[in-house]
């Protein structure tokens, strides 16, 4: 995309070329750069910054409509719409999924056996013991719809969160989704968009996803595209998340899907809202960039 449009003022939207828009001064860029759209569809858009290794600065959307004429098939785009398309099959083909911490994209489930896609495990329900109401998941109780064998699958987080860029049923089913052996949810109580993250009522987690628009200078903090009231801090463990997403600059995040396993609470003035790492534990976040 080599145009976008600020909507910062709903009342006199401005079209931006790429090339005039990276020569407004820092401060411009940060507060302006969370309005754009794509001038052909209307989905939210984002803008690069060049890169220290020459790539060009770029305006750019994971939004398009299909039909739009800014819209170019890539290899992000195929790999999502295969993520959504499996996605939507394991919630018809199964009863409850696994969320596997330790499966990276591309890579085995370092927990489960080679047949761990469709496994058949004892029920949770039978066991009468689960209390989730310790974290605010979904309570148990000790009957469920099914009793006996229940069909289960494991996905890791990059596949849940590609799916969810591209409108997987996910986060609207009624699926079981265990976060670990003794906690589950309803699928549709924990994936939360960035847009509608608010504080729980006892620091409950939940698994909020969405797109990036930018980070602070020196990357301590993350700035959803999706809303401007949400922060994720990111300062405590920096140096993590850049060895295992590989990111080398603010460039990187810019644009990038993201999914984190967190609490949600206001900030002292409670003018804004912050999604903190559940444990800074880095495998309950992933992001995918937009380059991977």
């Amino acid at each position: 995309m080599l145009d976008a449009i600020c909507t910062l003022d709903e009342t006199k939207p401005v079209t931006y070329t790429v090339f005039k828009f990276q020569k407004l001064s820092d401060a411009d860029i940060e507060h302006y750069r969370q309005s754009l759209i794509c001038p052909a569809c209307n989905g939210k858009a984002y803008f690069r910054k060049a890169s220290k290794d020459g790539k060009a600065a770029c305006f750019g959307s994971r939004y398009h409509q299909t039909d739009c004429s800014e819209f170019n098939p890539s290899n992000a785009k195929v790999r999502e719409e295969l993520a959504a398309i499996e996605v939507n099959q394991l919630l018809v083909d199964n009863d409850a999924l696994v969320i596997d911490f330790s499966k990276r994209a591309g890579g085995k489930c370092a927990s489960l056996s080679s047949a761990d896609k469709k496994v058949v495990v004892e029920s949770k329900a039978d066991k009468g013991n689960t209390d989730l109401a310790e974290i605010g998941a979904d309570k148990a109780g000790t009957q469920d719809e099914q009793s006996g064998m229940s069909r289960v699958s494991s996905e890791g987080l990059d596949k849940l969160l590609h799916s969810l860029l591209r409108g997987s049923e996910l986060a609207e089913s009624d699926l079981w989704v265990y976060t670990d052996e003794k906690y589950r949810w309803r699928a549709k109580n924990l994936f939360v968009n960035f847009a509608d993250a608010e504080p729980t009522d006892n620091g409950a987690p939940r698994m909020y996803w969405g797109t990036l628009s930018h980070s602070d200078k020196n990357m301590h903090w993350l700035n959803p595209a999706d809303c401007r009231d949400v922060g994720i801090p990111v300062e405590d463990y920096q140096e993590a998340l850049c060895k295992r997403f590989d990111i080398q600059e603010r460039r990187d995040l810019e644009g990038a899907g993201i999914i984190i396993f967190g609490k949600c609470f206001f900030n002292k003035d409670k003018t804004r809202k912050i999604i903190q790492l559940w444990g800074k534990d880095i495998s309950r976040m992933a992001i995918s960039k937009l380059d991977d």
